[in-house]
Formats: structure tokens, sequence, C-alpha cells
């Protein structure tokens, strides 16, 4: 079954293959503080800036995921990305890095 055929809920182990399967791919971005955000939400808020990411958002993390989880057969046949914005980036560019 394919990424794109599978519907199950998510589970840890799914987390951690994803995480696999990104490390030393997907840059580490920052948890930053927000004094500001703090405030206004009466706790501790984290942001984390994807726009660091590769392609400047979180959607290259998806891209690469997904393409690293096909075969090698799979993916020689290429990628489509039904998408002008961030997702397209994404795969465009974890496509390029996998030579597709």
């Amino acid at each position: 079954m394919t990424l794109a055929t599978r519907a199950e809920a998510c589970d840890i182990g799914m987390i951690e293959a994803a995480a696999a399967r990104l490390a030393g791919h997907a840059r580490r971005t920052p948890m930053l503080s927000s004094p500001f955000l703090d405030e206004i939400a009466g706790r501790r808020v984290l942001v984390k800036p994807e726009c660091l990411q590769h392609t400047g958002s979180f959607k290259f993390r998806g891209a690469w995921s997904a393409l690293s989880a096909l075969t090698p057969e799979v993916r020689a046949r290429g990628v489509i990305a039904y998408s002008s914005g961030n997702h397209a980036q994404g795969v465009a560019r974890a496509a390029a890095l996998h030579g597709v």
C-alpha cells in the first residue's frame, strides 16, 4: 500500500520512521519563546519558525519523508505535485535531492 492510499491513524512507529527518514536532511529549526504570545495566552508559548526550513516552509519535511518512503523503482517514475505554492516547492526540492 502506498502513502497516498493509507487512511489509518498515525501512531508512534510512523512518527519514528518519518523522523529517521528526515534525519540529516531536514533542518532542525529552533523553538523560540514569545513574551507577546505568552501574555496573550496566559501561559508560555513556543514558536517553531519553519520559515527557516528548506524552501521556507514545513512542507519540505512531508515531501522528503514521502519520497524517501517510496522504493527507488517507484521514485524513478517521477512525482507530481498539484500545487503552485509551498507544497510544490517542497516536493520539487525533495525530488531534486533524490535525483528525481
